[in-house]
C-alpha cells in the first residue's frame, strides 16, 4: 500500500476544508483527485507531501517511498539557467560525478610511485563503486533523459541557457513537471499538470504515465487526460472524500448510479421514520386514553423511540450542485460572414508564425483553434478581432459584428475594485441587481466584496463570463476558457456554447471541451492552417485516414511498389495504386500550403476523404477473398509475418531516443502503428477463418 487516510481532518482557522476524509492508494495505481474549487485538493496535495499535518486522523506513506511533486507555480533560486534547474533532478548523480572526477584527479597525482601503491589500490576500488553506482543510477544518460523529457513537454533547447526567474508562469511549471519526471520518484503527485501543455505535450505525458512504474496521484479537470490515465478517481465533496474504480467516464456513471441509489434510500428510510414516529404517537394516545392508563402502551412507544434515536439517520443527497448560471444570448444577428482571414500572415522579428491563412467562419459557426504552443492562436485571434493588425494579407470582421472577447490573462494585479464594483462599472446595473447576477456565477454573501486583483484564476474567468453574458454578442471569442475552472464550471459553460446562435472562435487544448462545442477545427501548425469539419474526433480520425491513406513509411516516403510487393504485402495493385494517389495529393497539398478554404471546399473534401477510405476498405476485402487452399494460406503467412517485422521496426523507431524527443514525429508513428495493426488483425482474422473452414 502506498497511501493509506483515515479519518482525515484539516481546519484553516475556524474553516474546516477537510471533515472525514478516507481512501487509500495501492503501489502502482495512477488516481485522478478531483472536486470543485475549494473543496480541499491542494490542502490534501500538501498533506501528502509533508508540507502540512493533519489535525485529526491517520496518514500513513510507504515508508522510504522517495516522493515528487509539482506545486502549480514551482520556485527556484534566483539566478539558475533552466538547465540548473533541470540538473537538480540529478543532485545525486551529480555528487558521484564530482566524487569520481575528484578521484581521478587523486590518481593521477600519485602516478605510479611505489610507496602510493597501497593508496591506489584504495583509490581504484572506491572509484569502481562509484562508477557503477553512477551506471545504474543512468549517470551515462542524463543529457539524453533531459533531452527526451525537455523535448517531450515543448520545451525548447534554446531555452535551456535562460534564466528560470524570466520564465513565464505556464514555462516555469513545465519546467517543474520535467524535474519531477527525470526523478523517476515512487510518488509522483501532480497538481493540474495539464494547464500550461499544449496538445502534444498532454499526449506525450499521457503516454509517459501510463508506462510509469510508480504510483500517480493527479489532480486535474481535464476530463480527457483523466480518462486516458486514471485507475481509480478519488472524489473531494463536502469535506469527504469518495472513491470510484475506473477513469473519468466510468466514474460519470457509477457517480449517477449511486446518488440514485443513495436517494432511493433515503426515501425508504424517510417513510420508515414516519411510520415509526406515527405508531409511537398512536401507542402514547392509546396509553392515555385507557382507564386506568395502560403502561404497557407507553413502554413499547417509549422502546420504539429509543430505537428510532439510535437509528443512523442518511444524509438526503443533492443530486444537482450548483453550478454558474450561464446563458449566452445575441441581442441582433450579424452578417453571414462573421471573421474574414485573406492571405493572412503574421512576423516576429526573424520569425515567421504563419503565413498564407486564408478562411471565412460564417455566422453560426463554432470554429476552435489549436495546434503546439508558440504558433500564434492568441495572435491570430488578436489579428481576427482587429486588436493586432496582420504584417501581411487582411483579417476583418463581418457587418454587423458585435465582438465579445476573453483573453488568456491573470486578474489585473493594480486593480483595487471590488467584484460588485467592476461588474457594475462594466454593465451599469444597481447594486441589488448586481448581486443577484454575480449569484448565478457562485460569487455570494461576502465574495462580492473581494479585491478583483485577489480572485483566484477560476473567479476571475466567471466574473469575466459574468459580463459578456450581459453584453449579448453575436461573436465570441474565446482564448482558453476552460484554464482554471473546475469540472462543473466547464461544463455549464458546454452547456452555454451549445446552445448560443451566435458565431464562435476559441483557442482551447481542453480535448473534451472541444468535443462538446466545435463544428470546425482550425489547427496552425508550420505556419499553415489545416481546416477539418467537425469536432476533435473527427480531426484525429482526418489525421488517421491521411495517414493510412499515404502508406507512410519510416524514414521517409518509399519507392513506388510493383504489384508484386503489393502483392507480397497483403495489398491488392489497385490499393496500392490509390495509395501512391493518396501520397502525391498530401505532398501538393504539403507544398502550397493546406487543407482549407471555404466551408462548403472543407466539406466537400472531407465527403471525398470517407469516400477515399471506404473504396480503400472494399478493395481490401476484395484483394483478400476467401480461398482455403495451401498456398494462399501460406501467403497469408508471409503476409502476417511482414506485417509483424514492420510493427517491430515502427516500435523501435519510437524507441529511439531521437524520435522520442519529437512528439509530432512520434503521434505520426503512432498512427502509422495503429493503422498496420488494424491490417494485420483483419488478416490474422482471415487466417483463422481459413483454418476453420480447411478443417470442416
Amino acid at each position: 500500500m502506498m497511501i493509506q487516510c483515515q479519518n482525515i481532518q484539516k481546519y484553516y482557522g475556524a474553516e474546516m476544508v477537510l471533515s472525514d476524509v478516507t481512501f487509500e492508494i495501492k503501489t502502482g495505481e495512477t488516481v485522478g483527485l478531483i472536486g470543485r474549487n475549494g473543496t480541499g485538493k491542494t490542502t490534501l496535495m500538501k498533506l501528502l507531501t509533508g508540507k502540512e499535518q493533519p489535525d485529526r486522523g491517520q496518514l500513513h506513506i510507504r515508508k522510504n517511498a522517495r516522493i515528487g511533486a509539482l506545486a502549480q507555480i514551482p520556485d527556484y533560486q534566483n539566478g539558475e539557467t533552466v538547465r540548473g534547474v533541470l540538473l537538480e533532478a540529478f543532485a545525486g548523480l551529480r555528487r558521484v560525478q564530482a566524487e569520481m572526477k575528484q578521484l581521478e584527479n587523486e590518481m593521477s597525482a600519485a602516478g605510479g610511485h611505489a610507496e602510493t601503491a597501497g593508496n591506489m589500490d584504495s583509490l581504484l576500488r572506491r572509484y569502481g563503486e562509484l562508477q557503477e553506482s553512477f551506471e545504474r543510477g543512468g549517470g551515462y544518460e542524463i543529457d539524453a533523459s533531459i533531452d527526451r523529457v525537455a523535448g517531450g513537454l515543448g520545451i525548447p533547447a534554446e531555452q535551456f541557457s535562460r534564466p528560470f526567474s524570466s520564465l513565464s508562469g505556464g514555462e516555469k511549471t513545465k519546467v517543474g513537471l520535467a524535474v519531477i519526471l527525470l526523478q523517476q520518484p515512487d510518488l509522483l503527485l501532480l497538481d493540474e499538470p495539464t494547464n500550461h501543455l499544449d496538445m502534444a505535450a498532454i499526449e506525450w505525458l499521457e503516454t509517459y504515465i501510463r508506462t510509469f512504474a510508480g504510483t500517480v496521484v493527479i489532480i486535474s479537470h481535464d476530463r480527457y487526460f483523466l480518462d486516458a490515465v486514471a485507475e481509480k478517481i478519488v472524489e473531494l465533496e463536502d469535506g469527504e472524500a469518495f472513491t470510484y474504480y475506473g477513469n473519468y467516464s466510468t466514474y460519470k456513471e457509477e457517480k449517477e448510479r449511486r446518488l440514485l441509489q443513495q436517494f432511493a434510500d433515503y426515501q425508504e428510510q424517510q417513510k420508515k421514520i414516519k411510520k415509526m414516529q406515527e405508531t409511537i404517537k398512536q401507542l402514547i394516545e392509546w396509553g392515555n386514553r385507557s382507564n386506568p392508563p395502560n403502561p404497557s402502551f407507553h413502554r413499547r412507544a417509549a422502546s420504539m423511540q429509543k430505537a428510532l434515536d439510535r437509528m443512523v439517520k442518511l444524509k438526503r443527497p443533492i443530486l444537482e450542485r450548483k453550478k454558474i448560471g450561464l446563458q449566452l444570448q445575441q441581442a441582433d444577428r450579424s452578417g453571414n460572414d462573421a471573421v474574414v482571414l485573406q492571405e493572412v500572415g503574421c512576423v516576429r522579428g526573424a520569425r515567421r508564425l504563419y503565413s498564407g491563412l486564408t478562411h471565412t467562419l460564417r455566422y453560426g459557426e463554432a470554429a476552435v483553434l489549436i495546434g503546439p504552443n508558440g504558433t500564434g492562436k492568441s495572435t491570430l485571434l488578436k489579428n481576427a478581432l482587429g486588436l493586432e493588425p496582420p504584417e501581411e494579407g487582411e483579417a476583418r470582421l463581418g457587418t454587423r459584428i458585435d465582438a465579445g472577447y476573453l483573453a488568456q490573462q491573470s486578474a489585473p494585479a493594480d486593480h483595487e475594485e471590488t467584484v460588485l464594483q467592476y461588474f457594475r462599472d462594466e454593465i451599469g446595473i444597481e447594486a441589488g441587481e448586481a448581486r443577484h447576477q454575480l449569484a448565478r456565477f457562485l460569487f455570494y454573501g461576502a465574495d462580492v466584496f473581494k479585491k478583483v486583483r485577489s480572485l483566484s484564476g477560476g473567479e476571475w474567468t466567471r466574473l469575466r463570463l459574468a459580463v459578456l453574458m450581459h453584453r449579448k454578442p453575436n461573436l465570441l471569442v474565446l482564448d482558453e476558457p476552460t484554464n482554471h475552472l473546475d469540472i462543473d464550471s466547464r461544463e455549464a459553460l458546454e452547456e452555454a456554447l451549445e446552445e448560443y446562435a451566435g458565431t464562435l472562435l476559441v483557442v482551447s487544448h481542453d480535448r473534451y471541451f472541444i468535443n462538446k462545442v466545435a463544428s470546425q477545427i482550425w489547427a496552425l501548425e508550420g505556419g499553415r492552417m489545416h481546416v477539418t469539419h467537425g469536432n476533435y474526433e473527427d480531426y484525429r480520425e482526418e489525421l488517421s485516414r491521411r495517414s493510412a491513406a499515404a502508406e507512410v513509411h519510416i524514414g521517409g516516403p518509399a519507392p513506388a511498389p510493383s504489384s508484386s510487393s503489393a502483392s507480397a504485402a497483403g495489398v491488392s495493385p489497385a490499393l496500392s495504386a490509390q495509395a501512391d494517389a493518396a501520397e502525391r495529393t498530401k505532398s501538393a497539398d504539403r507544398a502550397d500550403g493546406t487543407y482549407e478554404a471555404s466551408a462548403s471546399d472543407g466539406a466537400s473534401r472531407g465527403a471525398s476523404g470517407g469516400a477515399s477510405g471506404r473504396a480503400s476498405a472494399e478493395a481490401v476485402k476484395a484483394a483478400r477473398k476467401p480461398r482455403a487452399n495451401p498456398a494462399y494460406l501460406r501467403k497469408l503467412e508471409a503476409d502476417i509475418a511482414a506485417a509483424e517485422a514492420e510493427l517491430a521496426k515502427i516500435d523501435n523507431a519510437m524507441l529511439d531516443p531521437e524520435t522520442a524527443c519529437d512528439a509530432t514525429r512520434l503521434i505520426a508513428l503512432q498512427q502509422e502503428r495503429d493503422a498496420l495493426q488494424g491490417r494485420l488483425d483483419e488478416m490474422m482474422e482471415e487466417y483463422f477463418a481459413l483454418l476453420d473452414e480447411s478443417a470442416e
